[in-house]
């Protein structure tokens, strides 16, 4: 399985996103435990969640605590493995019922939500802990500042921020120094208005996380952007969501994709397109 370097880390460039597993209309904790644990015995070294990734108005933090005992009940090595969760976001319904995002970046919360998340992960000290995203009530200098504490407190090893422009990345910069070492933006051929993030974290040297990067399922969108892909995986008899995945690693040796599931048999699949080499060619068609 291809590995690359996410700052210190050495994990694997294709993760496993953690939230289908918990939010609303998941599958269940059994098949939630037996997705991770798959995942993991087929070589995936780095998960992803947060602190948000729980369904409104049920029990908080089900995400982290189901990342937790998948881990804790797993026979493999604990120690290879990358934990990611972020802060800065809750969970509600709004008045017509629809589930949201609230966003609360006040620094003095998102203390409370980093040490939480420590809890419900079951470690002293977490390995990546993003700040999911502004928060426009409160400056954003204030939330990283906030997050830099956890740092500086040994709450979390390394800082992320998610959701990001570039202006916002230079404060986060300016403040966290080399404790930042990811960007978590949403990329994928839907969502290419954060080409300039990434390209910016090349230059930087700063790893580039994309979420959603199948394009999601909770949004409809144009499907045939996915013609292309689907051309070349008929080429390589493999699925179109492993071209995209592959695509998007191409772009770079600082590209991490975190691809969800809602069962195993979609994230094993994910797996396999860090093996997937695409041509010059293929590239070229895909943009």
């Amino acid at each position: 399985m291809l590995h690359r370097n996410l700052g210190p880390f050495d994990t694997t460039a294709v993760g496993h996103g953690e939230m289908p597993l918990t939010i609303e209309n998941n599958r269940g904790h059994e098949v939630g435990l037996e997705t991770l644990h798959a995942s993991l015995d087929a070589g995936c070294r780095h998960i992803d969640t947060a602190w948000a990734y729980y369904t409104p108005g049920e029990e908080e933090q089900t995400g982290e605590k189901l990342v937790r005992e998948a881990l804790e009940t797993w026979n493999g090595p604990r120690d290879e493995v990358l934990v990611a969760t972020k802060i800065g976001l809750r969970r509600a319904y709004d008045d017509a019922g629809k589930p949201i995002w609230p966003r609360d970046g006040k620094p003095e919360h998102l203390i409370a939500y980093g040490k939480q998340s420590a809890m419900a992960l079951g470690v002293d000290t977490i390995d990546l802990l993003y700040m999911h995203r502004h928060d426009p009530e409160v400056p954003y200098n204030e939330s990283i500042e906030a997050l830099k504490q956890l740092v500086d407190e040994g709450v979390a090893q390394y800082a992320g921020v998610s959701n990001v422009s570039i202006e916002q990345l230079d404060i986060a910069r300016g403040i966290l120094g080399d404790k930042l070492i990811a960007v978590q933006n949403q990329y994928s051929p839907i969502h290419l208005e954060t080409q300039d993030t990434l390209d910016y974290c090349a230059r930087l040297g700063l790893a580039f996380v994309c979420w959603s990067p199948l394009g999601g399922y909770r949004h409809p969108y144009d499907e045939s952007k996915f013609d292309p892909f689907r051309e070349v995986a008929a080429k390589y008899g493999v699925s179109y969501q492993q071209v995209v995945l592959a695509w998007e690693l191409a772009k770079g040796d600082h590209m991490f994709v975190i691809p969800g599931a809602h069962r195993p048999e979609t994230i094993l699949d994910s797996l396999k397109a860090g093996e997937l080499e695409l041509s010059d060619e293929d590239l070229a068609k895909l943009g």
